[in-house]
Formats: C-alpha cells, sequence, structure tokens
C-alpha cells in the first residue's frame, strides 16, 4: 500500500525464506492501491458476480458468492463500496463475522471478456436500507422488486490485480426463469449434497 509498508508478517516471512522479495516489493510496488483507480471502478461497476471472504473474531473463516445484475456492487466513492444483502437462509454467516471482525476480502473475476481479476480488501459494516439510502443518493433500485434488507459498507484498504493466468474462459448460457425470494426446497437447490441427516448423525 503506498505510504505504508505492503504484506503481512506471513507474507514478509516466507518472501525471505523462499527468495521473492524483489518480485513481491515489485507487485507492491506497481500494483497494490489503497484506493480504486478509475480502471477498476469500470471494473467493478460491471461485475455481476463477487466472492466475500469473512472470518470471526477467532479466525474461523467463511467464503461466499454474491451476485445481482452489473452495478449491484456500488460505488460510493474511490475509497468506498457497498452491496445488497437480501433475505437468504437466515444463517447471515457472512453479517455474523463482519459484527466481530470487520475485516473483509472481495474477489472479483471477469470470466468471460477479459478474463481478469480483482482484489478488494478493507473493513466493513453494516448499514440498513433506509439508513444508507438517506446518505447515498444514486443507490441502485429494488431489484426483481425485491428491497434490500441492509447494505455492507467496504471502506477499501488495498486494490489490486488478480492475473489472467489460469482464469477459464467462460461462455454465459441461458437459464431457466428462477424463483426470487423463495424457501421451496427444490427451486433452492433441495438436499443436492446430501447432507441432511448426515449431519445429525456425525454429531452423535
Amino acid at each position: 500500500m503506498p505510504g505504508t509498508r505492503s504484506g503481512s508478517d506471513g507474507e514478509r516471512e516466507l518472501q525471505e525464506r523462499f527468495g521473492t522479495e524483489g518480485r513481491a516489493e515489485r507487485f507492491y510496488s506497481d500494483q497494490v492501491l489503497d484506493r480504486l483507480n478509475q480502471p477498476m471502478i469500470d471494473f467493478v461497476r460491471r461485475m455481476d458476480m463477487a466472492f466475500i471472504a469473512t472470518s470471526d473474531r477467532y479466525g474461523e473463516c467463511d467464503t461466499s458468492f454474491r451476485a445481482g445484475k452489473p452495478g449491484f456492487l456500488h460505488i460510493v466513492d474511490n475509497r468506498t463500496l457497498t452491496y445488497p444483502e437480501y433475505r437468504g437462509n437466515g444463517v447471515m454467516a457472512s453479517l455474523g463475522n463482519i459484527l466481530e471482525n470487520p475485516h473483509i476480502g472481495i474477489l472479483l473475476i471477469d470470466f468471460v471478456r477479459d478474463l481478469i481479476g480483482l482484489h478488494i480488501n478493507g473493513t466493513a459494516r453494516i448499514v440498513e436500507d433506509a439508513a444508507l439510502r438517506g446518505s447515498v443518493s444514486d443507490l441502485p433500485p429494488p431489484e426483481r422488486g425485491r428491497a434490500a434488507d441492509r447494505w455492507v459498507v467496504v471502506d477499501v484498504e488495498e486494490a489490486y490485480i488478480h492475473c489472467r493466468k489460469h482464469i477459464p474462459h467462460l461462455v454465459p448460457a441461458a437459464r431457466e426463469a428462477r424463483q426470487w425470494g423463495t424457501d421451496n426446497v427444490r427451486a433452492k437447490g433441495g438436499d443436492y449434497f446430501a447432507a441432511k441427516g448426515a449431519a445429525l448423525a456425525s454429531g452423535s
């Protein structure tokens, strides 16, 4: 990060151990920003999916998937972005982690056009929909008639490229109509991984 020492203590230790300090310093210097520049902002605005990493106060991790129309990741300014949280399974794993530990990592990957990725790391907070709309006038309207329950607001601390070397090229295909905001087991995927009952059995 410009003006500060980039990389964790663990990164630095392994760079020294394996002799990669020079390469790492070039990456930190050339690619790691403490804000979103205009090409990054343009990239975020056209993304329709994101992978969200959080952990609780003990470091127990969770990775979740979020998706929506391009622009669902809303740029507030070059140091702030936000995304909506809708009614889900009620577990609230990501939000629960954020409540305990605000650190968040977002990975955006363009699998279709440019085959490139963007990492965004920062700190997050939970804001109710009405409160955020009172301060951010250009938030996107409710999608498919569903209003967000709340938003995750992210203060950007690091932003950097994910190289295209191993990103597969995917071609979007038409999907059958989806049921949004439903508790229908079949529509949500049911017990696809045959976990029902197995979890109880393993805990006995």
